[in-house]
């Protein structure tokens, strides 16, 4: 059996970023940039201001107040879209837009709400400094600037980012083909009527949705039932339509759990079986050809602890990140706890801000591994450490955020 922490690192270690492909902006959802982006021109393109009010030479306006305003000619207007080539006299303004262009010979804008406007006059109520509310050209990024590195995530913020640019396609890591196989006689459809001994599927409609989550679209899923023949099948066509095989129950001891001899016979080398993990011990992984497979014990919460922790940041990794490590934090536990000191517990836990700033955390109603409530009920897993038996109330403990 192997430590947690040695599992995924050896989960990663196996893992290969796939090749790239060139996409356009319209299709860039959930994908890893492969190349850098640099700028072709400064950003922003050209002087604009930041308000509505009025292009001004800010010498023109010094001492200007509530009391004693000062009396500018109006001498045109500037709208978004405009070219911005008026020219501005001595003792005049010009009408001006946000994001319009700023005029050459203006050194700053007043805010509209400081001025007063009538009859080609502009009265204003307050002086302004050099380049107040102005946008200067190349203040974000000079010309030749890398904006991002290749492993940046395809955020909606990196989308707008790499819009302005006007950088309509662009190289990104590929995403992983995944084949999930359910396997289990007992295993029905959510909508079917049970009879006793058998249970609804929701384990593939879980991975599915955790594989979406990713941006994953290129999905299969297979039910096995449990004879050789059959898991042989399924194993073996995953294998040559996909990159990733994910199977979910028969990798136990049972006389029905034909997981890992049949992923022997056809080849797959194991890794490691077995994890000294809870939910999840009795976890397999191997690969065959840079292939990974994961075999997934069958208990519902076992299934979505065990991808969570192992297989999502592999996936990632796959994808183009470059660092994919779990997102924890520190938190307050509400309550004692105990377990038996021989593996890593997962505690499902919901983790809150109390009235005085303070991260809490309170553990799940339900932690056993086929309690799906407690799961689902989640917004974290708190890391109940191998070798310890008790973690006290309101002692600190660390937390891996779940984010779907």
């Amino acid at each position: 059996m192997v430590e947690f922490e040695s599992a995924r690192l050896q989960v990663l270690k196996n893992t290969h970023v796939l090749g790239s492909k060139t996409i356009t902006l319209d299709e860039c959802d959930g994908y890893v940039l492969a190349e850098k982006i640099v700028t072709k021109e400064p950003i922003p393109l050209f002087d604009s201001s930041a308000v509505d009010g009025y292009g001004v030479r800010y010498q023109d306006i010094e001492g200007a107040s509530e009391k004693s305003p000062v009396r500018l000619s109006l001498g045109g207007m500037v709208r978004a879209g405009d070219r911005g080539n008026i020219k501005i006299k001595k003792n005049s303004a010009v009408k001006i837009f946000t994001g319009a262009p700023v005029p050459q010979s203006a050194s700053a804008v007043v805010m509209k709400e400081v001025t007063e406007e009538m009859d080609g006059v502009v009265l204003i109520k307050k002086a302004a400094t050099k380049d107040q509310n102005i946008r200067k050209k190349g203040e974000e990024f000079g010309k030749g600037r890398t904006i991002f590195k290749p492993g940046t995530y395809i955020s909606p913020s990196v989308v707008a980012m790499l819009a302005s640019l006007g950088s309509t396609r662009f190289k990104v890591y590929k995403k992983p083909r995944v084949s999930l196989i359910i396997t289990g006689n007992e295993i029905k459809h959510p909508s079917a009527r049970l009879k006793k001994g058998q249970i609804r599927d929701s384990n593939s409609y879980a991975l599915s949705s955790a594989l979406r989550s990713l941006a994953i679209e290129n999905i299969n899923v297979v039910h096995s039932n449990d004879t050789k023949p059959d898991t042989r099948k399924a194993f073996t066509k995953s294998l040559r339509q996909s990159d990733v095989v994910i199977s979910v129950g028969g990798v136990s001891v049972g006389e029905y759990d034909l997981v890992k001899d049949v992923l022997s016979d056809i080849g797959v080398k194991q890794i490691f079986w077995k994890v000294a993990m809870k939910p999840g011990k009795p976890n397999y992984f191997g690969v065959k050809d840079k292939k990974l497979v994961f075999g997934l014990p069958g208990n519902p919460v076992s299934a979505m602890v065990s991808y969570y922790t192992l297989i999502r940041p592999s996936l990632l990794k796959m994808m183009g990140v470059p660092e994919p490590s779990p997102f924890t934090l520190q938190a307050r536990l509400t309550e004692r706890i105990t377990k038996k000191p021989e593996r890593m517990e997962f505690v499902r836990g919901i983790m809150e801000r109390g009235n005085d700033g303070e991260l809490y955390v309170n553990p799940a109603k339900g932690q056993d591994s086929h309690m799906i409530g407690g799961m689902a009920k989640a917004n974290c897993l708190i890391y109940f450490p191998k070798g310890s038996r008790l973690l006290n109330a309101f002692s600190i403990v660390e937390v891996e955020m779940l984010q779907w």
